[in-house]
């Protein structure tokens, strides 16, 4: 895959004004709690306050205005949930159709949100890469555009206006920490704060139930893992290949963690940093917390992805100690 295909500062900056009509900056605040309990400078990037809870509406408004001014009249999408929320309020944000596909069974706070948002929803497959090939043959055989999460450059750039949010902000940043399910996150915000701020580490944290692209990134090649965890917004079976390239090239390191750890910091964030985030929302803290010991003294910024927990694991994650 040639570079030029790659996301690229310029259409993160192209993408910051496609998305501003619909969102507002969403807020970058120093926490004083977690700067005590890990030593560090420690500022939150909350994603949570968007129309869908989730930093995923970015890359869908990105991708479906492009989508849109191509002539198109819908969009298909497969998600976890948070994407296809995404998809789903784009499509009627522009007058568009959106058939939006996940795994059976999907998150019931994301599938009834994509609902809410006009999207018609199917729950196809029991993995979400068999999703995935549902709705790519859905979208070839309608003649539909596909919005892919992980291989679309202007859903990689769309997520990168985060990146690009933070560093226009706030100066002298030394590590963000960034949840990674299929790499788009990471490798757009790998790709705005390479150019604005080249002395920040990029850090992934991946869920241990779902490897593929932790593993493949430091194997330098593409693993293939089974999916096993809570996170829904962490889980990546097979990698995608724009993604991983990106990643290869721009991305410091990748941790993991685990399940009961995401659900601690759940309750963390609740209880020290007053905001409430699903698993996958939690991983940048938890990976922070483990790995305190070399953040110490440093400038960190937290990206919180997502708010979108059921009532189910919300009550499992307050039922647990917190991280500290």
């Amino acid at each position: 895959m040639s570079q030029q295909d790659w996301p690229t500062l310029q259409g993160i900056e192209g993408a910051v004004e496609t998305v501003r009509p619909h969102m507002a900056e969403t807020p970058l605040v120093k926490s004083e709690m977690l700067s005590a309990a890990l030593a560090a400078d420690v500022w939150l990037k909350n994603e949570t306050v968007t129309p869908i809870a989730s930093f995923k509406i970015r890359g869908a408004l990105a991708a479906v205005v492009q989508a849109k001014s191509g002539g198109a009249a819908a969009v298909v999408t497969s998600s976890t949930g948070n994407h296809g929320q995404g998809v789903a309020y784009a499509a009627r944000a522009l007058g568009m159709q959106a058939f939006i596909f996940l795994p059976d069974p999907a998150n019931p706070v994301k599938a009834a949100m994509i609902e809410a948002f006009g999207g018609v929803l199917y729950e196809v497959g029991d993995t979400f890469d068999l999703c995935k090939a549902a709705a790519q043959r859905f979208a070839d055989t309608n003649g539909h555009v596909f919005v892919d999460d992980g291989e679309d450059r202007a859903v990689m750039e769309g997520a990168g206006t985060v990146a690009w949010e933070v560093a226009q902000a706030l100066a002298d940043i030394d590590a963000l920490i960034v949840p990674m399910g299929g790499g788009n996150l990471s490798a757009g915000c790998a790709t705005a704060m390479k150019v604005l701020q080249p002395q920040a580490r990029i850090i992934s944290v991946q869920a241990k139930g779902s490897p593929a692209m932790t593993e493949s990134f430091h194997a330098r090649e593409p693993v293939q893992r089974p999916i096993d965890t809570i996170a829904d917004g962490l889980v990546t079976g097979v990698p995608p290949v724009l993604a991983l390239a990106v990643l290869w090239e721009r991305l410091d390191d990748a941790w993991l963690t685990d399940d009961e750890s995401l659900l601690a910091g759940v309750h963390t964030l609740a209880e020290a940093g007053h905001v409430l985030v699903e698993p996958a929302g939690s991983a940048a803290l938890v990976g922070a917390w483990q790995h305190r010991d070399e953040l110490a003294g440093k400038r960190i910024v937290l990206i919180l992805t997502g708010a979108n927990i059921s009532a189910a694991l919300l009550r499992r994650a307050l039922s647990l100690s917190p991280l500290w």
